[in-house]
């Protein structure tokens, strides 16, 4: 059985090298505010907008699109995380929530969503 772990460590390392490349700077990865919020990568874009971007990673899209798998339960827990850390950092000022999707077969196609609201 394939290990949905190491999937999603893999799409995550993708996606903050393709935000890198971008021209954001990663400040967090994997930031957890409770049991069932944690934000995938935590960056600042070139127009130092702080933004807050969910991951989702398949293998393929033999079951739809990885941006499916984000509900919005999801995307509920991601604002109280987002909320939670501008109270820890009153100094940013604007921000967003992102969604990136990535297919690994048959070839790697990566989907950068900015400013999604459910």
């Amino acid at each position: 059985m394939p290990d949905n772990k190491a999937t999603g460590k893999q799409g995550e390392d993708m996606a903050a090298r393709y935000l890198e490349k971008k021209g954001y700077k990663i400040l967090e990865r994997n930031r957890h505010f409770s049991r069932a919020c944690e934000i995938d990568i935590i960056a600042l874009d070139k127009k130092k907008t702080l933004v807050f971007v969910e991951v989702k990673t398949r293998r393929t899209e033999y079951c739809g699109s990885p941006l499916e798998a984000i509900t919005p339960t999801k995307f509920n827990n991601i604002k109280t995380g987002l909320f939670t850390y501008l109270g820890e950092h009153p100094e940013y000022k604007r921000y967003r929530i992102d969604a990136i999707s990535i297919v690994l077969t048959p070839e790697v196609k990566i989907q950068h969503l900015e400013n999604i609201g459910l």
